[in-house]
């Protein structure tokens, strides 16, 4: 007969509720579509509220797409109401996600900060969260510090690479 399992530590439980929030696929891209929604916002946006509310709604437009899929190519094993939630935190990610670029712009915009200067902080918030992801990515697989930290730079340059990708053709 096995012991039971131990409960989870506070530690254990504060991980997991990160894991789910920022290191799943649909939070690793609905950071790179946020950040990309407030450089093309940059360029006609007179307000960093402008840029903000822009990008928050294309961002809410993209969450509400990503539950449909889910729910419509899960509906008839699961039902309507079970696909939906699971749709909707499977894809709650993508706005989490965006919290740190949100908080930077809400800073700039009360302290004043251009609108070019605030898509730049931005910009940076998001270079810094791709890090610590790819940080811990690489430290989860046993990576030295110096290959955790080239793995951090490496992810942070390629996510602002798509980033930019995407800026590009629109």
């Amino acid at each position: 007969m096995s012991a039971p399992a131990a409960a989870p530590t506070r530690w254990q439980r504060v991980k997991s509720w990160f894991d789910v929030r920022f290191r799943s696929p649909a939070a690793i891209y609905g950071l790179i579509v946020f950040a990309a929604f407030v450089t093309i916002a940059d360029d006609h946006a007179d307000s960093v509220g402008e840029v903000l509310l822009s990008a928050a709604t294309s961002l809410v437009v993209f969450f509400i797409a990503h539950v449909f899929a889910h729910t419509l190519t899960e509906h008839a094993d699961h039902g309507l109401r079970h696909a939906t939630r699971e749709g909707m935190r499977h894809g709650a990610g993508m706005l989490y996600a965006s919290v740190p670029s949100v908080l930077v712009l809400l800073i700039a915009g009360a302290t004043g900060v251009s609108v070019d200067d605030a898509a730049d902080l931005s910009m940076w918030s998001t270079f810094v969260v791709l890090a610590l992801l790819g940080y811990n990515a690489y430290r989860r697989r046993g990576a030295g510090l110096a290959g955790r930290l080239l793995g951090a730079f490496a992810t942070a340059c390629l996510g602002v690479f798509i980033v930019l990708l995407e800026y590009a053709i629109h």
